[in-house]
């Protein structure tokens, strides 16, 4: 069970982080890039539960959230792109990052990225 202060603190904790995330495009800065992901997509049931062991699934689900997480936070529009492809045909995820209430700029950033590589048409062996 969680208080209320402990709620009320872990909140405050929160938008502080979101505050300092914010503030790094003061500096200038259009967009920052990153990894979608630390490590190439997860395979099918690499995050299902191991007996005797029920935080294993979600302790390897939550390493994957490492780039994305911060934004999720902060509220600040980010894209992921399949911009590059695994030796198996996996697409590679590349995410952008841009200012708070900049989704106009990710959206035509995006397109154009799109229509200098064109991935829609691209589909691993396996896909659902």
């Amino acid at each position: 069970a969680v208080t209320g202060l402990q709620y009320v603190r872990a909140a405050e904790h929160l938008h502080g982080f979101a505050r300092r995330v914010v503030q790094w495009w003061e500096d200038g800065f259009d967009l920052l890039l990153t990894p979608t992901l630390p490590e190439p997509p997860p395979t099918l049931g690499q995050f299902a539960p191991t007996p005797g062991d029920p935080q294993h699934g979600f302790l390897r689900g939550a390493a994957f959230v490492t780039f994305t997480l911060p934004f999720n936070v902060s509220g600040q529009p980010a894209i992921s792109l399949p911009l590059h492809w695994s030796a198996d045909g996996l697409p590679i995820g590349t995410q952008l990052v841009a200012p708070y209430a900049r989704e106009d700029m990710l959206l035509r950033v995006g397109a154009q990225l799109e229509e200098a590589q064109p991935w829609s048409g691209r589909r691993p062996r396996v896909h659902a």
